[in-house]
């Protein structure tokens, strides 16, 4: 079989590590984006000549198109993207958010997926190959302190669905991958590095991990070429969906 090549953002922490070693060890090549340098590095060390490391802040749209560019040989005919850098401004509500915070997730989780995929397309119609999006249950579900995160993931989910009418008859696959609780540094960021927040929202659920969400895209795209996943949402067993909110004036 001819060797494939993985594009993964976010390879620095959680699920984008996770899934370059799935994949490595699965015998793809991988091109991992992140932007801390020591833990592209290590993994670099790790995982060997299959991943080649790209210090990227995946905001940085013109840092992205020169990367993109400036791959070297063997990397460069990519047969899967996975756009799974994203972040969470801090939980709180629109009318008492930072607005610099919100703009950050807002660049990250949906301007950026939308550049590099368009960077990337031609080359994955060429080979007939697939993009999978994280984007989470908050694109479907929501929660009080949610509404940036959530929207940015309800944008992932639908440009998802729309790109995969923009690509009908071209061969490539577009999947939308929706988790619910992953326990990662996601919420560790989130909180601004407090641990014990972070701590107590996982504490006795018994959460998903990193690996479990790796195991599933690997699935999906390995899938035959002729089926497609739409969309899959995932969540641990104990976490479910959350009751209407009812405000009763006194």
């Amino acid at each position: 079989m001819t060797q494939k090549t993985a594009f993964i953002t976010g390879t620095t922490a959680g699920i984008g590590a996770a899934a370059a070693r799935r994949f490595t060890s699965e015998g793809w090549r991988v091109i991992g984006t992140g932007r801390r340098r020591e833990r592209l590095d290590a993994l670099a060390g790790e995982l060997g000549e299959a991943f080649h490391p790209l210090e990227l802040d995946v905001r940085d749209l013109k840092a992205m198109e020169a990367a993109v560019d400036a791959l070297p040989e063997g990397f460069r005919d990519i047969d899967l993207l996975l756009n799974n850098a994203g972040l969470a401004p801090p939980l709180a509500t629109v009318q008492e958010s930072e607005l610099p915070a919100s703009l950050q997730a807002i660049d990250t989780n949906i301007t950026a997926l939308v550049a590099l995929t368009r960077k990337l397309l031609p080359g994955l119609i060429a080979r007939k190959g697939a993009v999978i999006n994280l984007s989470s249950v908050a694109a479907t579900y929501p929660y009080r302190g949610g509404a940036v995160y959530g929207g940015t993931k309800a944008f992932v989910r639908q440009f998802s669905l729309d790109l995969r009418a923009d690509l009908h008859g071209t061969g490539v696959r577009v999947t939308s991958i929706e988790p619910g609780m992953i326990e990662t540094e996601f919420t560790l960021v989130r909180n601004g590095g407090d641990q014990a927040a972070s701590d107590a929202l996982y504490a006795g659920i018994d959460a998903m991990t990193a690996e479990d969400t790796a195991e599933v895209l690997h699935w999906v795209a390995t899938l035959p070429s002729h089926v497609n996943v739409n969309a899959l949402e995932l969540m641990p067993v104990n976490q479910s969906f959350a009751g209407f909110a009812v405000a009763r004036p006194s």
